[in-house]
């Protein structure tokens, strides 16, 4: 370490070895010593110019470990010397008389430890190469600089990150909410479990640690280090002798700019009754406002005022492209492999993109890493059985869970062998396994395969089913630094085998993706959080495949032309917290959809023949788009318990779900963009007021949106749907608009919960060549939606839940008119959508018995009456003529649930 540096340099002492020595012998070294100590100026130039390019070391890279007991600065510098390429240049008068340094730290950089060094001692520093100058002298207020162009460090600060997870289970807990006291900061633990908040040095601090059904827990503790703080939740027990009123940990963050998100666990839905007692977090889901059914029964949804194939449902990151079974009757999510479903109505984050209307991002359980679990139930039409446990204690687990209905079970007791050998079954079966690597790493397989069959005796049948299966990699870089790279496979077909009247063939339909996605997520400090990510999926599709069976099969075997394609995105957004009050959340995704060969594609009339065929060879790029996304929310407090918030997202969706039924059905196709084919675009602007009522018993939130959307697709008057034609010949492109507003009033606390929810809504679309070139309304579009849900907790054995439900008939194309040919009656039509189904409403009630639980076994009934009060809402509507007037057209009404019952009993041990 070298002091009064400055008069060593200008004029060094004379050498001890001139005065053994004199005359030439004497100049000679001198000289030398002069060449030594210009060269070794120039050696210390050229270091400080190989530090001004950046490449010397860092204070704020180099980590160390120091000990120090009533030391005095100069020690202080000449062990941190020791320990670190780093030399410290200063005049002696300004280090000799600092004394009474004590310290002790672990594993911190050298900028860190400097600034606790100095705290109070009036020294700044640079750093020039691997030397440190120091200097003393009050800071100046103006800039960032000190005396003679010194730079000012800020204050130190510390980490205190970690991951919270279940103490009984190892679960990891995402959303759970993470709060300081004193400054307030608040965040959630992303979709794996992780925090990062940094603060400044030697604080003394309170961590408050909230989530659904567990006990909040808070920790104190005063930050001189980054600290590696892993949370353990116990789960909560309610008393319902002395119920207490609390904030719940699900309600909406007042600071939070995100909008028009639901979450959900599986704690909270399994009360609410259900259509066949299954639990059903799809179902549950059309109860929240904004969000409403496909139909009577259906698993199926609308979310303002999009179509169902706008919404993007996501199993463990892999796109699930038919989310239902029985015909949308169930969902395809087994209640017992799920942990947490988010909603994203409006404001998506950047990292999804590929819909317009939403994301539902289901996330699967863990497994249990602690003991082993059996849990599962049997039901008037199903069975469930889901096992789970450690492979290597805390450190691995597996999860196991199956379901399988069991209808063809009981048709084999018919008699009529037509019954008896007709197949009628749905299977789902979900697997998860996790290994922790180390305290930086961990890894996640996890994969999903379900499938429905049905079949007519030996004549025909239907089958249909997703496979997924996510490899995942969690690297953490540092304490602020998160990494999640991703391998997905998703595949969806349908097939149909007919066998009757001399013809013998089946048809096969697929899409197949293989997704690769990379995305971090940086915890700048405790005002913002970046994440940042890219991604890219590579679509196959087969539209249709008719196979003829044998020689005498009756049809010729036909394979349209299969589809390639490749999505990909680059997308940056960040959180900024400039205040308590104010939060924001501001970032692009720009999107790219590349058009693939092998095949042909074609150019089209204005009446949808074909003008022109284009060959391409495989792997030539047919058209490529290119779609910037902004995203943009900002929240505002007004006070301690209200806030308002607004947004604005542009979306783009590269696939479409081509259909023309009222219902979902197995056998709808997807299609991919084209040189015809463009993406969808929507641009949604949305509004909300947010308050806490009756001291955080109530959530009051108020929505409004408006929706304006590019390149909408619907069939042009008496298309063919089935037809060898490319698909473009029968379609039609034009625009649309979707607006309203929501309302919902949540309970939150107490024995009884639940809540109301209304929205008004228009959906409308503009296309040539439909009703004149006219808006005209969306076959989604109503006007109203209501939903009453309320939950009361009788006493510790019974629970009790209702829910009603209301909203205006869909709209609908019925007949204006009919013509009679050659003896046949024939209706035509002339307004698209221009008719009301009859408006919908229905009463279902449910009750959950607790036959017995503790530590080591739980066991349940649960009863439920769907449509109790049986009324007969149309599924279908057709028109035909009056058996006893011709003269007289007649409409029948096709219902499918009056009163359905259910029982079914669970179990875990």
């Amino acid at each position: 370490m070298q002091f009064g540096i400055w008069r060593q340099i200008i004029c060094p002492p004379p050498h001890p070895a001139v005065r053994l020595y004199s005359g030439r012998t004497a100049i000679k070294i001198l000289f030398i010593m002069r060449v030594s100590i210009i060269m070794m100026g120039l050696c210390t130039m050229a270091a400080s110019l190989y530090a001004k390019v950046g490449y010397a070391q860092n204070p704020d890279d180099v980590r160390i470990s120091l000990q120090l007991n009533h030391a005095s600065l100069k020690e202080t510098l000449h062990r941190i010397e020791q320990l670190t390429p780093f030399k410290f240049l200063a005049r002696a008068e300004d280090v000799e008389k600092e004394q009474d340094i004590t310290l002790e730290v672990k594993d911190q950089s050298v900028a860190s430890i400097l600034q606790l060094v100095f705290r109070g001692r009036d020294i700044q520093y640079k750093q020039v190469g691997t030397n440190i100058i120091l200097k003393k002298g009050a800071a100046r207020k103006a800039g960032n600089r000190g005396p003679a162009g010194y730079p000012i460090r800020p204050p130190a600060k510390f980490t205190v990150s970690g991951t919270v997870k279940s103490a009984k289970t190892g679960e990891t807990i995402l959303g759970a909410t993470i709060r300081i006291v004193e400054p307030p900061v608040n965040m959630v633990t992303n979709e794996y479990g992780f925090y990062s908040i940094t603060l400044p040095a030697n604080g003394s601090y309170q961590l408050e640690i909230s989530a659904v059904g567990y006990k909040t827990q808070k920790l104190n503790f005063t930050l001189t280090e980054d600290r590696v703080e892993a949370i353990k939740m116990d789960e909560e027990v309610k008393d319902l002798a002395s119920v207490t009123i609390t904030a719940s940990p699900s309600s909406r963050s007042l600071r939070s700019p995100q909008m028009g998100l639901e979450k959900l666990s599986i704690q909270e839905t399994k009360n609410i009754p259900v259509i066949f007692g299954e639990r059903d977090i799809l179902k549950t889901i059309q109860l929240l406002p904004g969000i409403k059914p496909v139909s009577d029964g259906n698993s199926g949804f609308y979310v303002r005022g999009g179509a169902a194939d706008q919404n993007l449902v996501l199993l463990d990151e892999a796109i699930v492209y038919n989310p239902s079974h029985v015909l949308g009757f169930f969902s395809t999510f087994n209640s017992d492999a799920i942990k947490n479903v988010s909603v994203y109505k409006g404001g998506m984050p950047a990292q999804y993109g590929g819909r317009l209307s939403s994301v539902v991002d289901v996330r699967m359980n863990d497994g249990n890493d602690k003991e082993y679990n059996v849990s599962g139930g049997v039901g008037l039409i199903s069975a469930r059985l889901n096992v789970e446990g450690p492979i290597q204690q805390d450190r691995s687990s597996f999860l196991i869970s199956g379901r399988r209905t069991y209808a063809d079970e009981f048709l084999k007791l018919s008699s009529d062998t037509n019954v008896n050998r007709s197949r009628l079954y749905f299977y789902d079966f979900n697997a998860k396994v996790n290994y922790t690597l180390d305290d930086k790493d961990h890894l996640y397989l996890s994969g999903y395969f379900g499938r429905d069959v049905l079949g007519a005796s030996n004549v025909a049948g239907l089958n249909w089913g997703n496979s997924t299966a996510t490899l995942r990699w969690n690297h953490l870089f540092n304490r602020r630094l998160f990494s999640n790279t991703s391998l997905i496979y998703s595949d969806y077909d349908y097939k149909i085998n007919s066998n009757q009247d001399g013809s013998d063939y089946n048809i096969f339909s697929q899409i197949r993706d293989w997704h690769l996605k990379e995305e971090l997520q940086w915890y700048a400090g405790s005002k913002n959080t970046f994440n940042m990510g890219i991604d890219g999926i590579f679509h196959t599709i087969r539209p249709g495949e008719v196979t003829a069976v044998g020689p005498d099969a009756g049809v010729n075997s036909i394979a349209l032309q299969r589809r390639y394609s490749l999505e990909s995105a680059v997308y940056a957004t960040d959180t900024w917290k400039p205040s308590d009050k104010f939060g924001l959340t501001y970032g692009i995704r720009l999107s790219a959809f590349s058009v693939l060969g092998k095949g042909d594609y074609y150019n089209f009339g204005a009446n949808g023949n074909i003008t022109d065929t284009l060959h391409y060879s495989s792997g030539q790029v047919v058209k490529t788009y290119v779609n910037p996304e902004p995203r943009i929310a900002a929240s505002y407090q007004l006070n301690g318990v209200s806030s308002v918030k607004a947004s604005y997202v542009r979306n783009t969706q590269n696939l479409h779900l081509i259909s023309n039924s009222t219902t979902n059905s197995p056998t709808d196709k997807w299609v991919a963009n084209t040189n015809v084919i463009k993406p969808e675009i929507s641009d949604q602007w949305s509004v909300g007021y947010y308050r806490n009522l009756a001291d955080n018993r109530y959530e009051l939130t108020v929505e409004t949106y408006y929706k304006d959307m590019q390149n909408q697709i619907d069939y042009r008057n008496g298309a063919k749907i089935f037809t060898n034609l490319p698909i473009e010949t029968q379609l039609l492109f034009g625009k649309g608009r979707a607006y309203g507003m929501e309302w919902l009033l949540k309970k939150k606390a107490g024995r009884f919960t639940g809540w109301l929810s209304y929205t008004l809504s228009k959906s409308e679309l503009k296309i040539d060549g439909i009703n004149n070139g006219g808006w005209y309304n969306a076959r989604q579009d109503r006007t109203h939606d209501i939903t009453i849900v309320g939950i009361y907790e009788l006493n510790k054995k019974w629970t009790l839940s209702a829910n009603w439900v209301f909203y205006t008939g869909d709209a609908v194309t019925f007949p204006n008119g009919k013509y009679t040919l050659n003896g046949n009656v024939y209706f035509y039509y002339t307004n698209r959508n221009g008719y009301r189904m009859p408006d919908y409403h229905r009463l279902d009630l449910g009750a959950t018995c607790q036959l017995k639980k503790n530590r080591k076994f739980s066991s349940e009934l649960a009863f439920s009456l769907y449509n109790a009060y049986g009324r007969k809402n149309a599924f279908q509507i057709d028109f035909r003529q009056s058996k006893d007037n011709p003269n007289m057209t007649e409409a029948v009404n096709t219902y499918l649930f009056t009163f359905v019952p259910s029982i079914s009993y669970n179990f875990k041990f």
